[in-house]
């Protein structure tokens, strides 16, 4: 989990929904532990948020996911939280056995209502079910210095 060459205020994570479940796993260690929340993690230093959503949930559950919309954005002064709509692709749930100690398929409602479900993670669910569109990507003319660029905006 520590690793030199991780940006660690920056984070992100992704409400993944398939036939009305939510993807949630059973966290290990902090103030997470023993609580069901949505993968994600740390970017790392020279990766988008969007390829360092496709890896933590690669690592964290066996799944390959797809980041689409921005449906949240968590801040402080201290780090920021960017959490896509992220669409399933292909893999079967199975805990890292690390970070987490459980990765299951949840009923959206059921999730909702359980006492191991932190707050945040509600919330995120709910934006994610909310219906309203996120932030999306917008092609836009720019530096190319950096690599390549994102642009999220209103469409």
């Amino acid at each position: 989990m520590m690793e030199e060459n991780t940006n660690w205020g920056q984070s992100v994570t992704g409400i993944v929904i398939r036939q009305g479940k939510v993807l949630l796993a059973r966290h290990t260690y902090g103030t997470g532990k023993g609580k069901l929340i949505v993968p994600g993690g740390y970017v790392k230093v020279c990766e988008t948020p969007q390829d360092a959503l496709k890896r933590e949930f690669l690592e964290e559950t066996g799944i390959v996911v797809e980041p689409g919309e921005i449906i949240a954005i968590r801040f402080n002064s201290h780090d920021w939280y960017i959490a896509f709509r992220a669409e399933y692709i292909s893999g079967e749930a199975v805990s890292d056995h690390d970070e987490n100690d459980e990765v299951l398929w949840l009923e959206t409602e059921e999730a909702l209502l359980r006492d191991d479900v932190p707050d945040l993670t509600k919330k995120l669910i709910q934006c994610a079910l909310s219906g309203s569109a996120g932030l999306v990507p917008l092609p836009y003319q720019g530096n190319p210095k950096n690599g390549k660029r994102y642009l999220y905006g209103v469409n």
